[in-house]
């Protein structure tokens, strides 16, 4: 049984993430590969119920460090019960969000700094991470724009202002700028067919996978 490969893809609010997440894992089913697709926060029973904490109420229903004490609660039930299983059987795990969403929203956005989040990281998970990462680029303004005109009733964290979601749209970059050999910036301006092609072209060439 070959190793199984863990794929994440990060942006900001309304930046295409969760459709080119989708038509990834459809992509890797269709070479014949075994694929768990799944999200973050959640993946599990206890996951998601930490999620309805974190994506719902007022914006500051939460401060900072008690927000990613819930991330890495609902992360280490999420890797624990769903992603390291599935690895070890040989499986592909496609997520929408994984850790690098945290560094960016609360290390970068809330100012929490990148020690306290690595830190917080290596306590609950150690040194796992995904083996690839995929960061949608996108404007702040115009993601929530769009993440606003798809949904009415926006998430808690479509509600935080437009200062927070610029810091940590500069998060993602400066983190893809730390770990080049595992993340990738993609141009999500495109139509979603044309990142698509961008995605799968680069995942083609560093995972060595047939179209």
């Amino acid at each position: 049984m070959g190793l199984g490969k863990f794929i994440s893809f990060e942006g900001g609010e309304g930046s295409g993430k969760s459709t080119q997440t989708q038509r990834f894992a459809e992509r890797l089913r269709a070479t014949g590969l075994t694929v768990v697709q799944t999200r973050e926060p959640g993946g599990t029973e206890g996951a998601d119920a930490i999620r309805q904490l974190l994506v719902t109420g007022a914006a500051d229903r939460w401060d900072p460090v008690s927000e990613v004490l819930l991330h890495y609660a609902a992360r280490r039930d999420h890797v624990e019960r769903v992603i390291k299983p599935a690895l070890a059987r040989g499986e592909w795990v496609v997520s929408d969000r994984f850790a690098d969403s945290t560094m960016a929203y609360q290390g970068y956005g809330y100012e929490l700094g990148a020690a306290l989040i690595d830190t917080i990281h290596r306590a609950t998970l150690g040194v796992f991470q995904t083996d690839m990462t995929f960061i949608m680029d996108f404007d702040p303004a115009a993601g929530l724009a769009r993440a606003r005109d798809r949904d009415p009733d926006p998430s808690r964290y479509e509600r935080f202002d437009l200062a927070f979601h610029r810091r940590l749209h500069d998060g993602f970059r400066t983190i893809a700028a730390s770990n080049p050999e595992r993340c990738v910036i993609v141009d999500a301006n495109g139509a979603p067919d044309e990142v698509e092609t961008m995605v799968w072209a680069v995942a083609s060439e560093r995972l060595k996978l047939q179209a």
